[in-house]
C-alpha cells in the first residue's frame, strides 16, 4: 500500500480556509490533522473521514460506507471512519463540509494518554 499524495495535497488545499492540514504516516497509509484534531486517513486512494455516535446518521443518509479490515484471526472490525462522497474529490465546498462535520467527531473523541512507564 502506499499513500496518495495527491489526494492528501487535495486536502490540505480544499481545507485550508478552515485551517492547516498535517499528516502523518502510519502503516502504509497517512492519518490527518487539523488543528492538532484528527479528522481523516487516507488508504491507497481512499479518504475516510473520523465519525462517532452523533455524525453516523448523517454518514448514513449519504451512503458512505464505514471503515472495515480484517484482523489476523479472521474476523472483520470496524472504525469510526466513513468514506469520503465522491463529491469531496473535486469540490472544495463538500470537502470543507465533510471535513467539519469529521473535525467535530474528532473533537468529540476521547483524548488517548500516555501510559506511563
Amino acid at each position: 500500500m502506499s499513500v496518495d499524495t495527491a489526494l492528501i495535497d487535495w486536502v490540505e488545499e480544499a481545507m485550508a480556509p478552515i485551517g492547516q492540514v498535517r499528516f502523518r504516516r502510519m502503516m502504509g497509509g497517512a492519518t490527518l490533522y487539523l488543528g492538532g484534531t484528527v479528522f481523516a486517513i487516507v488508504l491507497d486512494d481512499a479518504l475516510w473521514f473520523k465519525s462517532d455516535a452523533v455524525a453516523d446518521a448523517t454518514w448514513d443518509a449519504a451512503g458512505c460506507e464505514r471503515f472495515t479490515y480484517a484482523r489476523k484471526d479472521g474476523t472483520t472490525a470496524t472504525m469510526n471512519y466513513r468514506r469520503a462522497p465522491d463529491d469531496v474529490l473535486d469540490d472544495g465546498d463538500a470537502m470543507r463540509e465533510w471535513g467539519a462535520l469529521a473535525l467535530e467527531a474528532g473533537r468529540r473523541a476521547p483524548v488517548k494518554r500516555k501510559r506511563a512507564k
